[in-house]
């Protein structure tokens, strides 16, 4: 029996575009199964993918083609530890690039609504975890001025 917690992202029909998208852009990603519907149903008909479990980094998760009922939020997102600025432009570039959107503070929006926090390990580690509270909080302060995180701006930050 498998323990691990699985994640479910809910898509409108696009969960094996997304799914491909995901696995092509973190390392050893891989889709490890795509299941149809074996029946019609009220939104789709039999023999349409219904879902798709792919994996990233070892984290499993299930692509839900479930129709526009319930759309991406805010309220949910996926965090990417990065360990250097080729890393976290790599990975915002192309959710960006590849029709989604930008946000604050490291914040972005994939074409399918899906929130992702590209977060450098820096970020974390002169902000919220540095033990000096006004180079921690000179970090955050630069962290709130940007959408896409610049490194060199945050450890000039945390230097003063």
């Amino acid at each position: 029996m498998d323990k691990q917690i699985t994640t479910c992202i809910w898509y409108n029909y696009t969960a094996e575009e997304a799914a491909n998208f995901y696995v092509g852009l973190f390392p050893g990603g891989r889709i490890t199964s795509v299941q149809r519907t074996p029946a019609d149903t009220p939104s789709q008909k039999a023999g349409d993918v219904i879902v798709v479990g792919f994996e990233l980094m070892g984290q499993k998760f299930i692509g839900l083609n479930g129709g526009p009922i319930f759309p991406q939020t805010e309220a949910v997102s996926f965090t990417i530890h990065t360990d250097d600025q080729e890393e976290t432009d790599r990975f915002w570039n192309a959710i960006v690039g590849n029709g989604g959107a930008e946000s604050q503070c490291g914040w972005c929006k994939d074409k399918w609504g899906v929130n992702w926090q590209v977060t450098p390990r820096q970020l974390i580690a002169l902000g919220l975890e540095n033990p000096d509270c006004a180079a921690g909080k000179r970090v955050m302060e630069a962290m709130m001025a940007m959408k896409k995180i610049d490194i060199a701006a945050i450890e000039a930050a945390a230097a003063g």
